[in-house]
């Protein structure tokens, strides 16, 4: 049965992390060329004097506690949710994050599909937030089936809707392979294809290839070392609060599309409340997990597997990964919806709520539940 959960940090936690960023000496980072050798030291500089004069880590408290959420013990595998319940008209939907996001990415979606009909559920993946720590390495497929558990243990054995993004996409591209009857629909703001053996041909396929080749040249250090030495990296940042603001702001600037300027996209108390909500879970560590599984396992979803459920895509335009359709068809057999958006980046629900929610409402509304 799921436990109400209201998020409470220990005042000497809050005590800490202060000190601990008051100490911080700045004065062995000299300015090694502003962003284009890692976070920009100015910008850090401007995130960390709000940490201290500014940012009230208490109101996000309170305002993140007006959503209902609950953790359960599902397959020996503790899990923190948000659950809120619509009118029972619609479908339930599942909203899934990846990295380095949490589910206060999906805050701003939960309102308007409840008022649409659908019970929302916005897990946290295992070993982010509040969700437990796994006591193993644990990937987008496990984690699939612990989430199918939890709609099944919710809901009964009705059909259910699904989107996600980053690791949330692979993890409910699982979940629509795996089950297909239960899964009515799968919206995806971010697609994994794997076409390691695909020969671009056309000019959609042309330019993946050329991104591809960009993107492993100068965005995936951060990747091998989270899938290859996840533990050494995790006891840096689990240290430092300003070296865990550096290592998330990088890529929260990197992977929106904010046109360098991050704060035209996230205030500084948005990319504070998901640094923090890592700090003060001690989740950055297991946070790696998906990555050290998936460097030592299969890609998501493999090639010779299909998922053949409907689904809808949206392509922001500043998405670190966006095959062309002629890719993606090769794993999603059955692609009811591909809109292209003016606007967005990687973390869509943030960065354009408003958007992705008429997307993912668009996509839904024929479905049968």
């Amino acid at each position: 049965m799921p436990t109400p959960f209201t998020i409470a940090v220990p005042d000497e936690r809050l005590a800490d992390i202060r000190a601990r960023v008051e100490r911080f000496d700045w004065d062995d980072f000299p300015d090694a060329g502003g962003w284009r050798s890692g976070v920009g030291l100015a910008d850090l500089r401007r995130l960390v004097d709000h940490w201290l004069t500014r940012y009230d880590w208490r109101a996000q408290e309170a305002r993140l506690n007006r959503l209902p959420q609950f953790t359960a013990e599902v397959l020996g595998q503790r899990l923190h949710f948000v659950h809120a319940k619509g009118d029972g008209s619609k479908p339930p939907v599942m909203l899934v994050h990846g990295w380095p996001g949490s589910f206060l990415e999906f805050e701003r979606l939960v309102e308007p599909l409840v008022a649409d009909g659908h019970d929302v559920v916005v897990p946290s993946l295992p070993g982010y937030g509040f969700s437990g720590r796994p006591a193993e390495p644990i990937g987008p497929r496990r984690t699939a089936e612990l989430f199918h558990r939890v709609m099944i243990e919710l809901f009964g054995a009705g059909r259910y809707l699904l989107q996600g993004g980053d690791w949330g996409s692979a993890v409910t591209a699982w979940m629509a392979h795996g089950h297909p009857d239960a899964v009515a629909g799968l919206h995806l703001n971010m697609v994994l294809v794997q076409a390691a053996d695909a020969v671009p041909k056309t000019p959609d396929e042309l330019a993946w290839a050329k991104r591809r080749s960009d993107l492993r040249q100068e965005e995936t250090g951060y990747s091998l070392e989270q899938g290859t030495r996840p533990q050494t990296l995790a006891f840096a940042l689990t240290e430092s609060p300003v070296g865990l603001a550096a290592w998330i702001a990088e890529k929260m600037r990197n992977w929106s599309d904010c046109g360098g300027d991050v704060e035209s996209v996230f205030s500084k108390d948005e990319i504070l409340a998901n640094v923090s909500l890592y700090w003060f879970t001690g989740a950055i560590g297991s946070s790696f997990w998906p990555y050290y599984a998936r460097h030592h396992g299969p890609w998501p979803i493999p090639d010779g597997r299909t998922v053949d459920v409907p689904m809808g895509y949206c392509e922001f335009p500043a998405e670190i990964v966006r095959p062309p359709r002629s890719l993606a068809e090769r794993t999603f057999t059955d692609i009811r919806r591909w809109s292209v958006m003016p606007r967005g980046g990687h973390f869509a629900a943030m960065e354009q709520p408003d958007a992705l929610a008429d997307e993912i409402r668009a996509f839904y509304r024929p479905l049968r539940g």
